[in-house]
């Protein structure tokens, strides 16, 4: 009974890490279409969530690497993969309170390591597929998605040149809406099998499926469910970074930037690549800028996010390899019941953090300003009229994280509305 209560345990908090990922990675597909006002924002992440939901059907490719490509299926236990799914929900859920678009492949991937290395040592970890698969895409992925929209974009402005600027908008707003759902599609054919992958370790390590099984049809359907459920709700904060913290995208800059991110995610679901899906959308958002004659590209800020990249594997290592150092510590099923609680605890911490300055689809589109001095005013717009300026103090916000994310005016900057620094018209 024991065993049959972790199995089950570890199945919940492998789709609770679904679930993550599908709010977290939303902005992925959604951001630029509902920056440049193609999809209502409510309007986007339904279509997203259904669409998700039908590609997790399209291929198993993925979640083959991640059971079997990245760790040493015979040294799995059960309580290595809960600590392993910890370390990827905790990363998952502070990138997402500061509005950092982080990658939720690196953050699952960097927690089963950290909890393997805790457990049996480095003999545990497939060395070769985590390089081949894993960290050789994430430096080349945001690279080529930058090349390719940014020498899409520039056809596409060369193209639309003597068009007027109100006609190019609406047709290019109408095949956003078309290169949108090709993202989600591919998302889904991608993202929502790294769960499928890790349910599918934790059957084998529990005993209920051989060792050379594929994953259930019940895992593909629930792990599907989960992510179109979590997109559905919308990553309104990551979202916000992704369409206005980047670059003022126009609506060939965001056809152009979707059709690239698409083109690259297919492609490395096709060849089984454990990709960031979350490197290659900003990748694409970064390349639509750069292509754009005049326009401006925030650096200052996609630097801080590839600084939470580089750190995103060892920070949800670190967690992963604690929580099986506390459950070792504990033992037995009380060790792995306190992971769990603990896993409850701090996810209801951050979102209780996350009320004081919301985030949704009323206020997801308000200018964004890196002006020093001034924090952004909550306010839901929810007549689309323009109001007067209005400009409150800077509040202090200390932060646990401050050394990996940055000083708290570095975050601040970063994060969303209420946490945005300057002027907005309410």
């Amino acid at each position: 009974m024991t065993e049959t209560l972790l199995l089950a345990l570890v199945v919940v908090t492998a789709l609770a890490f679904d679930f993550t990922n599908g709010f977290h990675d939303t902005g992925n597909a959604m951001a630029t279409s509902i920056a440049t006002r193609a999809l209502k924002p409510k309007t986007a992440v339904t279509l997203s969530a259904v669409l998700n939901l039908v590609g997790a059907f399209m291929s198993l490719a993925v979640a083959a690497t991640i059971a079997k490509g990245i760790v040493d299926a015979g040294v799995i236990t059960l309580p290595v993969v809960l600590a392993g799914l910890v370390g990827g929900i905790v990363w998952n859920l502070v990138t997402w309170l500061f509005g950092i678009p982080s990658s939720s492949s690196h953050a699952l991937v960097g927690g089963m390591v950290g909890a393997v290395l805790a457990a049996v040592g480095t003999s545990g970890v497939l060395w070769s597929g985590v390089i081949s698969k894993v960290l050789v895409p994430a430096l080349l992925a945001p690279v080529i998605a930058i090349a390719v929209a940014g020498l899409g974009t520039w056809f596409v402005a060369r193209l639309t040149r003597g068009v007027p600027q109100e006609v190019s908008n609406r047709g290019f707003r109408w095949g956003q809406i078309g290169s949108a759902s090709l993202v989600s599609l591919a998302h889904g054919t991608n993202d929502a099998q790294k769960s499928m992958g890790i349910i599918l370790l934790a059957l084998i390590a529990g005993g209920a499926v051989p060792a050379d099984s594929s994953v259930p049809f019940w895992v593909i359907l629930s792990c599907a469910v989960a992510m179109a459920l979590g997109t559905y709700l919308g990553g309104w904060r990551v979202i916000r970074t992704l369409g206005k913290g980047l670059v003022e995208i126009d609506s060939r800059q965001g056809m152009a930037a979707e059709t690239s991110s698409a083109a690259v995610i297919l492609l490395s679901s096709h060849f089984g690549f454990s990709l960031s899906t979350t490197h290659v959308a900003t990748g694409s958002v970064l390349g639509s800028g750069v292509g754009m004659p005049g326009a401006k590209v925030r650096w200052n800020v996609a630097g801080r996010m590839f600084v939470a990249w580089l750190v995103t594997l060892p920070a949800a290592g670190l967690v992963g390899a604690v929580c099986h150092w506390l459950e070792s510590a504990i033992g037995g099923t009380a060790g792995t019941l306190a992971v769990f609680g603990l896993l409850i605890v701090t996810s209801a911490a951050i979102w209780i953090a996350s009320r004081r300055k919301p985030v949704d689809h009323n206020n997801v589109n308000e200018a964004w300003d890196e002006e020093k001095g001034a924090d952004l005013e909550s306010v839901a717009a929810t007549t689309g009229e323009v109001g007067p300026e209005r400009v409150g103090p800077l509040p202090a916000v200390p932060t646990a994280v401050g050394p990996i994310l940055g000083s708290v005016e570095s975050v601040e900057s970063l994060a969303p509305v209420g946490a945005a620094q300057g002027k907005v018209q309410a």
